[in-house]
């Protein structure tokens, strides 16, 4: 049976459908589940707190541009402190505040700061070094290639892109790409919706406080380092910025720049790898972008859709609203299901299919919309067009080695864990780019 028309044995109950997507099986394709959820929406989740899951394009849509619904943890019932001095859900606050986690005008001011370096115009400029950054990964994978030997797309092509990228934009040493990977990939983990759909904190919450330590570490190191000798870096610029004529506090520029080194290369990351996934089993379509390589931005586009690298995303009423003709109550968790609104038959046809032309493909909710739009999504876009269109040109003849992969264990940051690949031959750099 092909994968994308494979679905779960129905359990007649949507709250456990949805449960089962923390379920490490669900992870390859959790596409069927968001069907039967969409289907049945809204779908509340039984618990001491209100949450309901959402999974078509029209509500998560209008979530996600509604003001009333917030991304502060505070105005959740879920996650509202205990007497203790604890959060709900059993321990210290997992994250220090950062403007993902607030809402205007706090995440207005903190967002604008840094917003400059990530506009289209500032990542056009980057374009020379993530086309050299592309080539040499590449050039790595030549002598692998030339034995026979097996690649791992993920460690070797769709990873080292763009931690190496957004450090460079951040001014940090770019030779400790794998420490910070490490850690970022365990933050990631606190987005997963355990506290949503069981009322437990999602597994390794020790070891996510220790990563959040040691990262916000290095970034009060980092900033002492820029107070004694400015560069021409993010973190230098934030060090000179004032708000209301007032310097930003040591906690907002590092929990701002440990934020953009998260969220800076994470999603691009499963962007990469989910898309190279696709393409490598759809070997035509590498063929059509390696023809005409100004068709990658609607390919790009595509992929985005058809396999979001955030599948998804929390809001919290902060006020009592209506969302298609349900009352969310203030205080109750939404859950959108950005991955199950991308396949919404109601806004894209055949929704399980790649199509590359497909003239609806920017609709997607991948960046999400609104005041949260993702900050950085020039520069993912960016780097994912150079990285296929080099892909398809001096990688020939590749092919997977086993279409059945591991899956990362995240539940909202979905992507394959490895990649294995083998390749005909990999072509000199010299190679025109036609981009």
């Amino acid at each position: 049976m092909n994968r994308d028309a494979s679905c779960p044995r129905s359990t007649g109950d949507p709250a456990a459908t949805a449960r089962g997507l923390l379920d490490p099986a669900a992870r390859p394709h959790p596409y069927p589940y968001y069907d039967e959820i969409r289907a049945a929406e809204p779908v509340w989740m039984e618990g001491e707190h209100p949450v309901v899951v959402l999974a078509s394009h029209e509500a998560c849509s209008d979530v996600l541009r509604d003001p009333r619904a917030s991304n502060d943890r505070a105005h959740a019932l879920m996650y509202r402190p205990r007497g203790n001095g604890e959060a709900h859900d059993g321990g210290p606050r997992a994250e220090l505040p950062s403007f993902l986690f607030s809402d205007p005008p706090r995440h207005t001011v903190l967002r604008r700061l840094t917003s400059g370096d990530f506009t289209p115009r500032a990542v056009r400029r980057l374009t020379p070094m993530v086309k050299d950054l592309v080539d040499g990964l590449i050039d790595d994978m030549a002598e692998a290639v030339a034995r026979g030997s097996v690649v791992d797309g993920v460690g070797a092509f769709a990873s080292p892109l763009p931690v190496t990228v957004i450090c460079r934009v951040l001014g940090v040493d770019t030779g400790e790409r794998d420490w910070y990977r490490t850690r970022s990939s365990l933050l990631g983990r606190a987005v997963d919706p355990y506290m949503a759909f069981l009322g437990t904190p999602a597994p390794g919450t020790d070891e996510r406080l220790r990563a959040e330590r040691e990262l916000t570490l290095f970034f009060s190191r980092l900033a002492a380092e820029r107070r004694a000798e400015p560069r021409d870096d993010v973190m230098s610029r934030l060090l000179d910025a004032r708000v209301d004529g007032r310097p930003l506090s040591d906690e907002e520029i590092v929990t701002t720049c440990r934020l953009l080194l998260n969220a800076g290369h994470e999603t691009t990351v499963n962007l990469l790898a989910n898309g190279l996934y696709a393409l490598l089993r759809r070997p035509q379509e590498l063929a059509a972008l390696r023809e005409d390589p100004a068709t990658a931005p609607r390919l790009v586009e595509e992929l985005l859709r058809l396999e979001a690298p955030l599948q998804i995303v929390h809001r919290h009423a902060r006020e009592d609203m209506e969302v298609r003709g349900t009352r969310i109550a203030r205080g109750t968790t939404m859950v959108l299901l950005l991955g199950g609104a991308n396949r919404d038959a109601d806004v894209f046809s055949c929704p399980h299919r790649l199509s590359a032309d497909r003239p609806e493909a920017g609709r997607h909710l991948s960046f999400g919309l609104g005041t949260h739009y993702c900050l950085g999504a020039p520069l993912g876009r960016l780097e994912a067009e150079l990285a296929f269109v080099r892909f398809a040109q001096r990688v020939t003849a590749p092919r997977l080695v086993d279409e059945e992969l591991d899956f990362r264990p995240h539940v909202v940051l979905r992507g394959p864990e490895t990649l294995p690949l083998r390749a005909a031959s990999v072509l000199p750099r010299d190679l025109p780019w036609g981009v």
